[in-house]
């Protein structure tokens, strides 16, 4: 398998995705803003949303694939059981918890939002979207599932446009509200949960030619599946930590009038560089990883994590300039429009600049964890993502008070930074990982081609910053010819310095 194409492919049906998240958000910018209904859909959305991340995006198959594998490796049927077994038990939990979350809505919203607790309309506003919401939870959960599948077959396409329906259904939910005079903030909720139904029925579909399901409720449970459903939750704190760091941050952003619209509108920026250099990556890294420790060829583990790392550095070091050098021409020309106020732009392109400092380890997070993933080893993971989100917690409430809502991306970043330094000197010390001289040359190689986009990109700004200001109607088109300009002198540079030959990326 060559991870830069396979990466290629997920990628591109991401990008498709965050393109039109994108343009869901902007449409929610123009008739919400940063009002109270869009801080109470946001919220409502938060939670079901953090899930989707944390189950969709990574976290589930870190734990379903390395287990998944090795079942299947003994022989098909024996997969085929431990699968049945797992979308059994998960689905019974899943129904728990969200017949659960249905009955104690309020104190949920509470617990998300207890700034919301002063305006009594936002907050059972909150409560009512939140309702509405929850139900995804469950669709997208058993989505993951059925990714996972997939993605243990070395199958990714499917799994990678599944997330593109969401955002197509919140898009139409926003359109036919607005002709038809409907409230906008209520039927994306339940746009939310109708797309999370299509979304579970298209990858079914998809599956189907790998697994077809056998729900079988019963108490007696193997020690393979025990196993998994042991180092689930580790799994999905340790992967997901950036999302439950996110989560973090709003339920404090929720004391400060439009925080937790901020945050948000900052968060769907530099996710899409988090999804294509950690998420992508790792998704499509961790399958063969996993094969390769099980079938105990230790030399292309090697060169796996090896290319792995390269290749996230590739896509988060440029990604993670550009956001700290145009965050607000970014969120000018994405979000600038409508009842999105010029403040709304300052207050999110600050958030996000900060975010930016980051990105490089966010991704680095989602790389080094498979690495633990890989070897079954879940419990090393969650110790320092727990370390990881305690930090961030400490920080934010620190300095709340005197720095704003703007503490938290600055919490996140330090944080996370910590955590990548912790990673990587467990790894070293338990000999999970050998980096290669060619990786830092490599590195080298990509700090100087990241420096000749910057410098690109600055000469753009110069010369066109009139055309991305927030009262020019037509700036979002000059921000994607400035976006497809840098984009194009970076990829130069890396073929002429050789980071793109397709073979340097081949893991067999």
């Amino acid at each position: 398998m060559n991870l830069l194409s396979t990466a290629s492919i997920f990628s591109f049906f991401t990008i498709i995705s965050r393109i039109l998240g994108y343009l869901r958000d902007i449409l929610i910018a123009i008739f919400l803003g940063a009002s109270i209904f869009a801080d109470a859909f946001f919220v409502a959305f938060r939670l079901p949303n953090t899930f989707r991340r944390l189950f969709a995006e990574g976290t589930f198959n870190a734990a379903f694939i390395p287990s998944y594998t090795s079942a299947k490796l003994k022989n098909q049927k024996t997969g085929k059981i431990f699968a049945d077994d797992v979308l059994s038990i998960l689905l019974l939990i899943l129904l728990f918890l969200v017949t659960l979350a249905e009955i104690f809505t309020p104190y949920l919203v509470y617990l998300i939002a207890p700034g919301f607790i002063e305006n009594n309309f936002k907050f059972n506003l909150a409560v009512e979207f939140t309702r509405v919401t929850f139900p995804f939870l469950l669709f997208v959960s058993l989505s993951s599932f059925f990714s996972g599948i997939l993605n243990s077959n070395n199958k990714f396409a499917a799994a990678a446009a599944a997330p593109i329906i969401l955002n197509i259904i919140l898009i139409l939910s926003i359109m036919i509200s607005y002709f038809e005079n409907l409230n906008i903030a209520k039927q994306l909720s339940y746009g939310v949960t109708i797309a999370g139904i299509i979304q579970l029925t298209f990858l079914i579909f998809f599956t189907s030619k790998y697994y077809k399901p056998n729900i079988k409720f019963r108490f007696k449970i193997n020690n393979k599946v025990k196993f998994f459903f042991k180092k689930l939750l580790p799994s999905i704190f340790s992967s997901g930590v950036t999302q439950i760091n996110i989560l973090v941050g709003t339920i404090i952003a929720s004391f400060q009038s439009g925080a937790v619209s901020y945050l948000y509108y900052a968060d769907r920026v530099y996710q899409i560089n988090l999804a294509i250099a950690g998420i992508a990556v790792g998704t499509v890294s961790l399958p063969v990883l996993s094969k390769a420790f099980h079938s105990k060829n230790y030399s292309r583990v090697k060169k796996i994590q090896n290319k792995s790392l390269q290749l996230s550095l590739l896509l988060s070091i440029p990604a993670s300039l550009g956001l700290i050098v145009a965050s607000e021409e970014i969120v000018s020309g994405l979000f600038g429009y409508g009842s999105f106020t010029f403040s709304d732009v300052k207050m999110t392109s600050s958030a996000l600049m900060f975010f930016g400092y980051g990105i490089i380890a966010f991704a680095l997070v989602k790389i080094l964890s498979n690495f633990f993933f890989a070897r079954d080893n879940t419990k090393t993971p969650f110790y320092v993502s727990a370390f990881i989100v305690f930090l961030n917690i400490i920080i934010s409430i620190s300095f709340f008070d005197k720095i704003g809502f703007l503490i938290i991306p600055i919490a996140t970043s330090i944080s996370t930074w910590i955590g990548v330094l912790i990673f990587l000197f467990l790894l070293q010390k338990r000999n999970y990982l050998l980096l290669q001289k060619k990786l830092f040359k490599d590195i080298f190689k990509i700090i100087i081609s990241s420096t000749i986009m910057v410098f690109a990109l600055l000469f753009a700004l110069k010369n066109y910053s009139s055309y991305l200001d927030y009262s020019y109607t037509y700036k979002s088109i000059y921000l994607l010819i400035i976006v497809g300009f840098v984009g194009i002198i970076y990829l130069l540079s890396c073929y002429l310095l050789g980071l793109l030959k397709i073979k340097n990326y081949k893991t067999n």
